[in-house]
């Protein structure tokens, strides 16, 4: 039987305030690592409506779309270890950038983030051995040069939310 092969749809929240960068530190198979607050898009929602919910999730910030910054493609292969399997994982990421807005009081960071934290452009491209994807340092870096697609770009068709 032949398996369709099909990406990994993930979403990603570029938030920028005062020159800084607004990140996570989560554990992934490979160690601590660095990441923008992103994660895979869950059934029955928008790409931004996602990356509402997975900033939210993973900073308990509520944070609002407002533009495309790209679409990206990448792949990871991991050897298999431990007694796990190895994988081949395609990720299809959509960045987004927008407005930060309040920490919800009450909420706890998303299982397996450890913390948040703010960083410079030069202190993140000087952490590249901690990032988690080398999308991160693209999507910052396609952010800085100031690329900003419309979100009206996007068209989620009505059955997806049904």
């Amino acid at each position: 039987m032949n398996t369709r092969w099909k990406p990994n749809v993930t979403v990603a929240a570029i938030i920028a305030q005062d020159g800084k960068f607004l990140l996570v530190e989560e554990h992934t198979p490979e160690g601590l690592k660095l990441n923008n607050p992103a994660g895979h898009l869950d059934p029955g929602e928008s790409l931004a409506d996602g990356c509402a919910r997975e900033a939210l999730e993973e900073t308990t910030h509520t944070f609002r779309p407002t533009a495309l910054v790209g679409v990206y493609l990448s792949r990871v292969q991991r050897p298999s270890r431990d007694n796990t399997r190895a994988e081949d994982i395609t990720y299809l990421r959509f960045a987004f950038c927008g407005e930060l807005g309040e920490v919800q009081v009450g909420r706890q960071l998303d299982r397996g983030i450890v913390r948040t934290l703010w960083l410079t452009p030069d202190e993140i491209r000087a952490s590249a051995s901690r990032h988690r994807s080398p999308l991160l340092v693209r999507s910052v870096e396609d952010y800085l040069t100031g690329q900003r697609y419309p979100l009206a770009l996007m068209h989620t068709d009505l059955s997806v939310l049904l």
